[in-house]
């Protein structure tokens, strides 16, 4: 038998379609939520234990950065959440086909992005 697979494969010319990419964003943003846990569990335990504390955790949640990664980390919280409802669906054979997955993952970037926005005006990040 000729072994007809690639053994170079570029991953920076795989064009994924929307539910892959989808897919991938859910991986990615697990690895980011759960890298962020220490540093959030640490400014949560710091901003209990006086005022000064809490002051000190709010001016560096207030730096320029800061706000971005709080954008990126808000981001990835309703990624994972929407993508793993996708997913539970799909689970439960609902959405499995090829046009119903491709709806579900323009409704999961949708719900994201109008959740982002809600957030990001109501909090007034």
């Amino acid at each position: 038998m000729i072994d007809n697979r690639p053994v170079y494969l570029n991953l920076l010319k795989i064009r994924l379609p929307l539910p892959g990419i989808v897919s991938f964003a859910h991986r990615i943003t697990g690895v980011i939520l759960f890298l962020a846990l220490p540093f959030v569990v640490y400014l949560l335990g710091l901003s209990i234990e006086s005022k000064q504390a809490f002051l000190e955790v709010q001016k560096i949640l207030n730096q320029p950065l800061i706000r971005l990664i709080e954008i990126l980390l808000l981001w990835s919280i309703a990624h994972h959440f929407f993508a793993g409802i996708r997913f539970l669906l799909i689970d439960a054979e609902i959405g499995v086909e090829k046009s119903q997955s491709r709806l579900g993952a323009w409704l999961v970037l949708i719900a994201e992005v109008l959740t982002l926005f809600v957030i990001i005006c109501g909090v007034g990040l």
